[in-house]
């Protein structure tokens, strides 16, 4: 019976899988070595596996070194879905969410919901966003969902708290 393979204390594959993505250098450095591989004759086929992605993928990083030498290795700018709101426009939703209230706006709450979010958006900037999306782009800003605690005008504190006292003694 063999050995039991070397396993990597405090890392998780997943975590050390992610720094290759999020570090330009280790990124640029693993797809230099697959050029380097397939210039050694290797099939792309073959690598596939080895550095987790298409064959189809190798053979594009091999033409772009080809023609842009190591530069054809970094990622280009512009990749994704554009942002439908302006970096203005995200600052000011950020400054609005921390500053201010719906009440200040017409709105009959005092918490921004992902719903009112979508109205003020549409009103203000005239761009809609989906009920799924807004959330992202709360996180996006640094902020979390919270569930809304109702506030009742009509309700008076004082009797609120002697209730809470009763309360109290009963238990």
């Amino acid at each position: 019976m063999g050995r039991k393979p070397r396993g990597v204390n405090g890392y998780t594959p997943d975590q050390i899988k992610a720094l290759f993505n999020s570090e330009d250098k280790y990124k640029i450095g693993l797809r230099l070595y697959a050029v380097y591989q397939v210039s050694l004759g290797k099939p792309s086929r073959e690598l596939e596996a080895l550095y987790n992605t298409s064959f189809k993928q190798i053979l594009n990083w091999v033409d772009r070194f080809e023609k842009e030498g190591i530069d054809g290795l970094r990622d280009k700018e512009g990749r994704g879905r554009k942002p439908k709101l302006t970096p203005t426009q995200m600052q000011r939703l950020g400054e609005l969410l921390d500053e201010e209230s719906p009440t200040d706006y017409g709105y009959n709450t005092e918490r921004w919901t992902g719903p009112l979010l979508i109205d003020w958006i549409d009103k203000e900037f005239g761009v809609h966003y989906e009920r799924a999306h807004i959330y992202n782009l709360i996180a996006k800003l640094g902020f979390s969902y919270q569930k809304a605690k109702g506030i009742y005008p009509e309700a008076d504190p004082a009797e609120q708290q002697a209730f809470k006292e009763t309360l109290k003694k009963n238990s």
